[in-house]
């Protein structure tokens, strides 16, 4: 029988050798990609939150000011685009005016007639000599090697990918900014997609708002871009071309503040639960994946032990999400008991996310109340401290709800067996919906 030879030994060991350093090495990388993925490694607030404000005190204004960054500034005008048949013209024509500098952040870009028209005013600026920065997430995107991309690149136009191949695949940037010149811009929950398109008059499109802003606000709109632009390029855009003086327009005070993981602050989440807790008379909330958590749900509770009226519209059937549906409405329990009115609407797809306080805070922008948003995502919201404002979007919410149907206790009690499994089982992935 032969005996292995010192170099036939040799060989065995470094083999064995390679094959236990291969599979540390890919613990290792799976371990890491799990952790910064699905586990929450930061504490968050979980007590009761109580204040002796309201919305409409300077002590909210304050401490909302220093709490997320960017104090409320003066001098503002918003103006609110429904549909993508209001909104999308709008836009189009905004970049078609860009005489210095395009700033764009985006989630959903997917190809179609839409997107062409995009990204040909996108090429056709940047041809022109204008400054064109676009910034389009990796996992919202199926055009990245496409004709769309192509017709930008070659016009011109600074493309990035957000974290196209990166640890984090987990934490996208959901952050929907649009800024022309530095001196006015839009934000709001718009995709950039024929999903979007027309009136939400088809079942499979969206019912959504986006928002115009003039004055001061917009360069706090131009840093929620330069934040992820950092990230990705590595490159500072600086100067009159993106920062220039912008003259007050109106009376608003507004804020845009932007909330990311990579911050280590629950920034959307404390303002929700910040203005929620300040409410006195009325809460008004319209919201496309609606999974408070267990302090959010709390607070809402409490505001109606104030006495506070509170009115929810969410998706219906008509969702591409059934499961965040199905254990959002697993949730509702608490809320309906205490006289918490829900809303499904009906016509489409219900995409809007916005909430209007007392008739004079409205909170609009990117960030759904879920996890995803509140912990996982970049996102960016506008903050407008304003009554005629808060009053003209009510009527949108009135609106809204006449196109939806209310969900009473014993109608939530008798849904379907299947569905409250789901829902139950549902929420303990609630972290990643």
């Amino acid at each position: 029988m032969r005996q292995n030879s010192p170099r036939d030994q040799e060989s065995h060991t470094g083999s064995t050798f390679a094959a236990h350093l291969t599979t540390a090495i890919v613990s290792g990388v799976t371990t890491a990609v799990l952790a910064r993925n699905f586990f929450e490694s930061e504490k968050k607030v979980t007590h009761s939150i109580e204040t002796d404000y309201g919305v409409e005190d300077p002590d909210f204004r304050r401490t909302i000011s220093h709490m997320l960054g960017p104090p409320f500034v003066g001098g503002n005008d918003v103006r609110i685009y429904n549909n993508g048949a209001e909104i999308f013209p709008a836009m189009l024509h905004a970049i078609r005016m860009a005489q210095h500098s395009v700033t764009f952040e985006n989630f959903v870009f997917t190809s179609g007639r839409v997107t062409r028209q995009f990204a040909g005013a996108f090429a056709e600026r940047a041809l022109a000599g204008v400054k064109v920065h676009f910034l389009q997430d990796a996992m919202g995107c199926n055009c990245i090697r496409g004709e769309e991309f192509n017709v930008m690149k070659k016009a011109g136009v600074e493309v990035e990918v957000f974290r196209y191949l990166n640890l984090r695949f987990n934490e996208r940037t959901h952050r929907k900014l649009l800024v022309i010149d530095g001196k006015f811009g839009f934000i709001g929950g718009v995709g950039i997609s024929d999903d979007w398109d027309g009136d939400a008059e088809q079942p499979t499109h969206w019912r959504d708002t986006q928002y115009l802003v003039r004055g001061p606000a917009v360069a706090q709109m131009q840093q929620a871009f330069m934040d992820n632009w950092i990230q990705t390029r590595a490159c500072v855009l600086h100067g009159d071309r993106y920062f220039p003086h912008v003259e007050k327009e109106n009376g608003m005070n507004c804020q845009v503040f932007k909330s990311s993981s990579s911050e280590g602050a629950d920034s959307a989440r404390l303002l929700f639960i910040f203005a929620i807790a300040a409410a006195r008379r009325t809460i008004r909330i319209a919201n496309a994946y609606f999974i408070p958590d267990d302090l959010t749900v709390q607070t809402l509770v409490e505001a109606r032990a104030r006495n506070v009226d509170v009115e929810v519209i969410v998706p219906g059937e008509l969702t591409d999400q059934h499961l965040v549906r199905k254990v959002g409405r697993a949730r509702w329990k608490k809320m309906i008991e205490a006289g918490i009115k829900f809303y499904e609407y009906q016509p489409s797809r219900f995409h809007c996310k916005y909430m209007i306080v007392d008739e004079f805070l409205s909170c609009v922008g990117s960030c759904n109340l879920d996890n995803r948003s509140l912990r996982l995502n970049e996102e960016a919201n506008l903050n407008i401290l304003d009554r005629d404002f808060a009053r003209e979007h009510l009527q949108i919410f009135e609106r809204d709800k006449a196109d939806s149907r209310r969900i009473g206790l014993d109608e939530w009690r008798s849904r379907p067996l299947g569905e409250k499994v789901v829902g139950l089982l549902g929420c303990a992935l609630r972290s990643q919906l």
